[in-house]
């Protein structure tokens, strides 16, 4: 039996013994009560009002009782963040309180924490001030910046159930994941893990441990997932920065469902080792470690961050290539680009607000002076029938064997029902075969790019696609049913970022005009598209976020967040440091 931890870190003996054939709601009783008990013991960071169950959007309550200087503090991006802590405007202690203020709020609002630490989180704040004070020296890049984790990524003295009632209390983590040594190193300020769903596998964050996280734009709808927990406490200004993971979705998606930036790197860019899954070892899709965050330089600020420090030498499967931040400001990126916009996979058709946004962006890219072609797609359906093999390679035994005495959350049922081979085990040859097919199928792809030069003006192929992230907005829970739009670049390894461009509101929302761009297929082409059409209302999705994401070739780290600097700027957004107007009278502060 694993050891509770008090949030300091101190361990200590549970209350009381768990039976291991105990009623797995017990199990979840006691784990949603410690975490209870530690957020209140401050009750002064609690909502002083209950919020009605009917009530859909709270996005605004979570900052509702902070003083002036706190809003300020948590309307800042990570990297401005960092900056003022550096010049000792904020100090870490303040800061640390003003995130850990709004984080108990926002898991009122949406259930999105886990374990919490808050005592050790100040206390570690308090040291990094007196480093400060002391020596002049900021301790590393990331110097007071509180960072959320995911929590399936280990964190030292903590818990890491993972969504399963078998691992709850039973994995405490003995040591850090190298992503979270790191952040240690670079002096960020570790103080809550997040909710992931069930099995990980999973665009929903849904299970028996604590339960459902909601969108707090609109808690009829999903936050996505896995990383579900870390989008909705980043949306609320809980977090300025935090880590997820990502297998075929898992940060894309609810950093589109958010409004949020988020990034999937290449296998072998960015640490990855430490964490608490199923299936580890499998190595025909592997997942990776990256960041959801506020604005896109912030994705950099992670990513530099993180091969700062040379994981490659503690991490062996990790590729020896440092972070080239000059490729990411511009340096070796051609001054026209052309872009390739991907609107439909040819298996579903995206909802009008995501075609209006690709829509939106086509045109600000060519009033920028870039080129932009169609994407014809290629093999979506082949692509989906082939990495849902490879998650599967045990036919789900592993799963099934986790959840004897852990009732499967719906989209747990959903993606089960998805495995292949009736359930069963693929072979030795059989996995030979596949992984044989996987590489077959990068090389049509790879090809299948470097065939767009006969399609561009610019001479080279097309630098970068645009894409939707999902077929629908953030949907209604237990409803996403077509993965393909995220799936498919992780099954060939590109580097993918997620950006915003719009806000959906029902109230004011007219169709698209979309007959110069994109003519959709007349009827439903699979059972899939036709699930997903009927769904489209616009008061269903009211609300929520609209997001596009932008693929690179494998390897292309720096370049895709370069190109996405170019898109942001083409769709003049600015950075969000603070969405307040005025802060006791003076003006908001700058980056």
């Amino acid at each position: 039996m694993g050891l509770a931890t008090h949030d300091d870190g101190r361990r200590h003996e549970p209350s009381t013994r768990i039976i291991d054939d105990a009623p797995w709601q017990k199990l979840r009783d006691r784990k949603v009560s410690d975490r209870e008990a530690l957020l209140n013991t401050r009750p002064q960071w609690r909502l002083k009002a209950p919020v009605p169950e009917s009530a859909k959007d709270v996005s605004h309550l979570s900052i509702s009782q902070l003083t002036d200087r706190e809003k300020e503090i948590v309307h800042c991006d990570a990297t401005s963040l960092v900056q003022r802590l550096a010049s000792r405007r904020y100090t870490a202690v303040e800061v640390i309180h003003a995130y850990c203020h709004v984080a108990t709020i926002s898991q009122e609002l949406t259930n999105c924490l886990t374990e919490i630490f808050f005592d050790e989180a100040i206390a570690r704040a308090a040291e990094l001030d007196r480093h400060l004070k002391d020596t002049g020296e900021v301790l590393g890049p990331l110097h007071g910046l509180p960072v959320s984790i995911k929590d399936h990524i280990y964190v030292r003295g903590y818990d890491t159930s993972t969504g399963y009632i078998a691992w709850a209390y039973k994995s405490v983590a003995t040591k850090d994941a190298v992503a979270v040594e790191t952040l240690r190193k670079a002096g960020a300020v570790l103080y809550v893990k997040t909710a992931n769903p069930q099995t990980l596998l999973s665009l929903e964050t849904n299970n028996n441990v604590f339960g459902r996280t909601v969108n707090p734009f609109n808690r009829a709808l999903s936050p996505g997932g896995s990383s579900g927990g870390e989008s909705a406490l980043i949306a609320l200004h809980g977090s300025p920065l935090g880590i997820g993971t990502d297998i075929g979705g898992s940060i894309r998606i609810p950093a589109a469902y958010m409004g949020l930036y988020g990034f999937k790197a290449s296998v072998g860019r960015i640490p990855h080792a430490g964490l608490r899954g199923p299936h580890a070892g499998m190595e025909a899709i592997i997942g990776v470690l990256g960041p959801l965050a506020r604005s896109a330089r912030d994705l950099s600020l992670f990513c530099r961050t993180m091969l700062q420090y040379e994981p490659w030498l503690i991490e062996p499967p990790l590729l020896e290539i440092p972070w080239k931040q000059s490729i990411v400001d511009g340096q070796s990126i051609p001054k026209r680009l052309c872009f390739a916009i991907l609107w439909d996979d040819g298996v579903v058709t995206p909802h009008p607000p995501i075609l209006d946004a690709l829509q939106r962006t086509k045109r600000a890219l060519l009033a920028a002076g870039h080129e932009v072609i169609d994407w014809i797609p290629m093999e979506h359906q082949a692509a989906w029938d082939l990495i849902v093999k490879l998650y599967f390679l045990d036919g789900g035994e592993e799963y099934r064997e986790l959840q004897v005495n852990d009732p499967m959350v719906p989209q747990t049922e959903w993606i089960m029902n998805q495995a292949p081979n009736d359930g069963k085990p693929f072979g030795i040859r059989e996995t030979f075969q596949l992984n044989q097919e996987k590489e077959t199928f990068r090389h049509k792809v790879a090809t299948h790019w470097n065939e767009t030069k006969s399609r561009t003006t610019t001479g080279r192929f097309v630098d970068a696609i645009i894409s939707p992230v999902a077929a629908t907005l953030a949907p209604p829970h237990d409803t996403t049913r077509w993965w393909g739009y995220t799936s498919y670049w992780n099954l060939v390894d590109y580097p993918a970022a997620v950006f915003p461009v719009a806000h959906h509101d029902a109230r004011n929302y007219t169709p698209p005009k979309l007959s110069a761009d994109f003519v959709a297929p007349g009827s439903p082409r699979n059972d899939i598209e036709k699930f997903i059409s009927a769904q489209w209302n616009p008061e269903t999705y009211d609300n929520v976020p609209v997001n596009l994401q932008i693929i690179g070739r494998r390897l292309n780290e720096e370049k895709v967040l370069g190109m996405l600097n170019i898109v942001d700027k083409a769709l003049d957004r600015k950075v969000d440091t603070s969405t307040v107007s005025t802060l006791n009278g003076q003006p908001s502060p700058d980056a």
